[in-house]
């Protein structure tokens, strides 16, 4: 038996969670927030590489743009599906490493491939797929952390490793535009490119985008290896896992999941070439990874109010202000390519990637509760043995549930790009793509109502 595998792991016991569990879960908790984070960073790098492939003589269209934008979406997403079951096959521990050094194939070969302008439009869409392994660790991070918390500290635990993760899309927002000014590998990073627009040149070395996060990623697979932990409690085949999809309330938080999530990650992917086409006299990246700062920061935030109110409200008022910053987005925006105000569009953006922040972490605080509830129902007046294995079974189903709802929501940095460019391309603007989001929240607060959050809700949480 290895000795990173603990054999008794009780969370809801007070005396054991206090004297052993807390300071054991904190452990890997910290070693899985930086991990995810540069997971998300490898993941939406194309978000902040597109916007300089033209200046440094890649000859790429809008639309081509906008799809090396779109899949790392589509393929994080779709692995974001294999990867929800992965820590109860494999283990936390080990998963969490290997999953990490994937990270960096994508980031040595994004470094390869920007130095020569001459590099095939496949191999970009390659490397744009590649980068989903990123996408795909989210799944497999939350549901690990999930098995070492109990229900009172589960919000606050989803929340930091999921806020915090999310930091990731703006560092990488933040940190590439600063990177590629200067030489930050020497010689073993390089020659420079020559970055040209206006007339005006200068050097960048583009490659840094993802040279940047190669020691970092490995730093993170070693401590991930050697300082995180297994549960033999997490243990379970695909087959045990597979029992959520015959559960209603995985496919309603898959929805609404979709909703939170899903928005936040695609319109981060979206946001630099919304504000470079929209306003093309603004730098998008001067401000675009303000957004996902304040999305990841109030999703910390969100976990603790969920915690505390619960996370059905919290969901519900989340929603309503996502509608009212979207309906402030169109009212701001440039019609017809004239007028507009980048300052109101910019401040909507910032109140609507808050509302994604806040939402992501109550629904993440809503699955354990619904599946903890649920089992525990069904265990009453069965006796301490068969309660004791439903909160088992729970964990396991909760765990599973966020994983897969997870990769749901993922498909959004897939779609929300792609809708802009459709929209753009069939109307001239992407107020359509706008309106039909707004559309989808409705439907999120009608379920979100019923099911969870009115007096007499079937399943109150």
């Amino acid at each position: 038996m290895s000795r990173y595998m603990i054999n008794t792991w009780e969370p809801e016991s007070p005396s054991f969670w206090q004297n052993t569990g807390k300071s054991t879960a904190a452990r890997n908790l910290w070693i899985s927030i930086p991990a995810l984070l540069l997971a998300f960073a490898v993941w939406m790098v194309w978000s902040v590489v597109v916007v300089n492939l033209p200046n440094i003589g890649f000859t790429y269209s809008n639309n081509q743009l906008f799809w090396l934008t779109a899949l790392p979406g589509l393929s994080g997403a779709t692995l974001r599906i294999f990867y929800s079951f992965m820590v109860p096959i494999f283990g936390g521990r080990r998963w969490t490493a290997i999953s990490t050094g994937s990270l960096l194939i994508p980031a040595i070969g994004i470094g390869l491939a920007v130095q020569d302008v001459n590099t095939g439009y496949p191999t970009m869409l390659i490397l744009a797929l590649l980068c989903g392994f990123g996408g795909g660790n989210f799944a497999s991070s939350m549901a690990n952390i999930s098995f070492f918390y109990p229900k009172a500290s589960k919000g606050f635990a989803l929340g930091m490793n999921a806020g915090l993760g999310n930091l990731g899309v703006s560092v990488v927002q933040f940190v590439v535009p600063l990177v590629i000014t200067f030489a930050v590998f020497g010689a073993w990073g390089g020659d420079s490119l020559t970055w040209v627009k206006n007339g005006v040149s200068k050097d960048m070395w583009l490659q840094n985008a993802g040279f940047i996060w190669v020691p970092f990623i490995a730093l993170s697979t070693l401590l991930a290896w050697f300082g995180m932990n297994d549960l033999a409690s997490a243990k379970a085949s695909f087959s045990e896992q597979a029992v959520i999809f015959k559960r209603k309330h995985n496919w309603l938080m898959c929805w609404l999941y979709t909703g939170t999530f899903g928005s936040f990650i695609g319109y981060s992917a979206a946001f630099p070439l919304l504000i470079k086409i929209q306003f093309p006299d603004v730098n998008p990246l001067d401000y675009a990874f303000l957004g996902p700062l304040v999305g990841a920061l109030s999703r910390v935030a969100g976990g603790v109010i969920s915690d505390k109110l619960g996370g059905a409200r919290v969901t519900l008022w989340s929603f309503l202000l996502m509608i009212a910053a979207v309906l402030g987005v169109l009212y701001f925006m440039p019609q017809g390519g004239v007028g507009g105000s980048f300052s109101g569009f910019f401040w909507m953006f910032m109140l609507l990637f808050a509302g994604t922040g806040i939402g992501n972490a109550s629904t993440f605080r809503m699955i354990p509760v619904i599946f903890l509830t649920e089992h525990q129902r069904a265990a009453a007046g069965k006796g301490k043995a068969v309660q004791e294995q439903a909160i088992v079974d729970a964990n396991k189903e909760g765990a599973a549930v966020l994983g897969f709802t997870s990769a749901v929501a993922a498909y959004g940095a897939f779609f929300i790009p792609k809708s802009y460019g459709t929209s753009i391309a069939l109307t001239g603007s992407p107020d359509a793509a706008l309106w039909c989001f707004i559309g989808f929240y409705v439907s999120c607060i009608a379920i979100t109502w019923w099911c969870y959050a009115r007096k007499n809700a079937a399943m109150p949480c």
